[in-house]
């Protein structure tokens, strides 16, 4: 269905530093009003949930709805206190999951 998501974080960072994480998945976001060449409705796909955990914590999530443009790039800020992975989930209408995890270290 979708390429490896893309995923841009440091490697490494200090304790308590603010760090910025940037996402980016390839998928058609499919909104289900637009019709193919036969006049017959392209059905509807998008991914409709986006969450990211930190060992085991939520830290960001969000629902995405049809208005979203193909190929969704989400931006979001996490602090870290200790090194550890995150772990990323794009959730697709018929439940398909495409998942991916970064880790990070902490600077000595």
């Amino acid at each position: 269905m979708a390429d490896k998501p893309r995923i841009k974080l440091p490697k490494e960072a200090a304790k308590g530093e603010v760090i910025q994480i940037k996402t980016l998945v390839s998928h058609v976001m499919e909104s289900g009003q637009r019709k193919d060449a036969q006049g017959k409705t392209i059905p509807r796909k998008i991914i409709n949930k986006f969450a990211c955990e930190f060992n085991g914590k939520p830290v960001f999530s969000c629902v995405l709805e049809p208005a979203i443009s193909a190929n969704p790039y989400i931006q979001f800020d996490a602090k870290v206190d200790e090194a550890g992975t995150f772990k990323f989930s794009w959730t697709d209408d018929d439940g398909t999951v495409i998942a991916a995890e970064e880790k990070i270290a902490l600077k000595a």
